[in-house]
């Protein structure tokens, strides 16, 4: 298989960790943050998200979030 046959890798990181506050974005203890990992699409990013966001659902101020790496890497790129 060529580089031309491979999908272009778009990696997203996947992570998460317990907020001050449930309607905010500020993290309690960045040392307790939990990286999930880096995955090579959006769909499987969005896989390990909501399987995490699903298992901490009974904590308010517990939140995971996708980050687009590859936009972040290559910023000059579409989407």
């Amino acid at each position: 298989m060529s580089e031309t046959d491979t999908p272009k890798q778009l990696l997203h990181l996947v992570f998460g960790g317990e907020l001050e506050s449930p309607d905010g974005l500020t993290f309690r203890d960045l040392d307790e943050l939990d990286i999930v990992g880096i995955y090579p699409n959006y769909a499987e990013a969005s896989k390990a998200w909501k399987a995490k966001a699903q298992a901490t659902v009974d904590n308010a101020h517990m939140r995971y979030f996708i980050v687009h790496m590859h936009r972040l890497l290559d910023p000059e790129a579409a989407a």
